[in-house]
């Protein structure tokens, strides 16, 4: 018979299905809306705030401004603000947001190319 693991264990291992595991805020920030879409957006380079926000139709400087804090604060998003007038911050991937865009972009290509038998299934 196996032994359930201790919490310890399963936080150190990651339990999606647990609702203490950390992986659950790292999911939920890198599959939101917003996330998957920033970090698209920054798979092709770094960009300024302002070009982030024309490139991604429908987002509001707030949830923009959130997204790219918790994608940084996950060590995703690397931020780097210059000492000028006016301020002036760009944002580009981390090596570790550059493998999390890689997977979030394969699943965004997935649909894309699946769309038409997506919405054309209809409700079940």
């Amino acid at each position: 018979m196996k032994e359930k693991a201790t919490l310890s264990e399963k936080l150190a291992r990651g339990d999606l299905m647990e609702p203490d595991c950390p992986s659950r805020g790292v999911l939920m920030h890198v599959t939101s809306r917003w996330g998957v879409l920033v970090l698209i957006a920054l798979e092709t380079g770094t960009h300024r705030f302002s070009e982030l926000r024309r490139g991604i139709g429908g987002v509001s400087e707030r949830m923009l401004a959130q997204t790219l804090q918790q994608l940084e604060g996950d060590g995703f998003v690397r931020r780097v603000a210059y000492q000028v007038v006016p301020p002036h911050v760009e944002y580009s991937l981390t090596p570790l947001g550059l493998e999390v865009a890689e997977k979030v972009r394969g699943l965004a290509d997935w649909i894309e190319l699946n769309i038409e038998r997506i919405m054309t299934r209809g409700p079940a």
